[in-house]
């Protein structure tokens, strides 16, 4: 578990740990409310059997967490298809809608990433919208960096929307730069996504500049 404090005017513990079933359910919350254009959510259940797969979790030591209030999706299409089988098959063929929750832990942010021969590729960091801009997004980012070099990785991917432009400013600060880009690859809106990697992550020149940009961002939030 990687412990960090946020001290600001109200002094907020953190916790960071590996995802756990329990946790799934507000982290769907979370999904939903950091991407609400896409649906189906990720199937997080599914992800943290894969061996693949690497999740992490923040959590609020302050806060108990309440039971989950996950904003609903417009049904459309396919969506109100499978909504109508699972109504129709609930506890025959289809899981539950409902994931275990947790009355404990309050989950603020949650970051996943697949881990593939020799690259690490992010596919999710997203953070409640009160706890934003306390960077919570750079040290879940800069744990998945460290966990992709845990898991043997020389490289880390992502994708980012084209119009985002201040999270392609973040990834770059953390040495991710533009490779490439796919056109089309959001399915709400067929927006282009911007393909993003990094050098060797076991680089001395990349991990001196990791270094830095940790004990810059522990002297902002006096993490300990």
């Amino acid at each position: 578990m990687i412990k960090f404090y946020h001290t600001g005017d109200s002094n907020l513990p953190y916790n960071m740990r590996p995802m756990q079933p329990e946790d799934i359910a507000q982290v769907i919350e979370i999904d939903r409310e950091a991407f609400p254009t896409i649906w189906p959510p990720t199937d997080y259940s599914r992800e943290l059997k894969n061996p693949l797969a690497c999740c992490l979790v923040t959590i609020d030591d302050q806060k108990t967490a309440p039971e989950p209030r996950v904003p609903p999706v417009p049904e459309s299409g396919l969506s109100r298809l499978i909504s109508r089988f699972q109504r129709l098959f609930k506890g025959n063929r289809f899981p539950s809608a409902e994931p275990p929750h947790s009355d404990s832990h309050y989950i603020v942010g949650f970051a996943s990433m697949w881990v593939i021969t020799d690259e690490g590729h992010v596919t999710n960091i997203a953070v409640r919208e009160p706890y934003r801009r306390q960077g919570i997004g750079e040290l879940m980012l800069l744990a998945v960096i460290d966990k992709a070099r845990e898991y043997k990785a020389n490289v880390v991917t992502l994708e980012v929307r084209a119009s985002n432009t201040a999270a392609q400013r973040l990834y770059r600060k953390y040495g991710f730069n533009q490779v490439g880009l796919r056109r089309g690859y959001y399915m709400d809106n067929k927006e282009d996504a911007v393909l993003m990697t990094t050098e060797d992550i076991n680089s001395a020149p990349f991990q001196s500049r990791i270094q830095q940009l940790k004990q810059t961002l522990s002297t902002k939030l006096e993490i300990t």
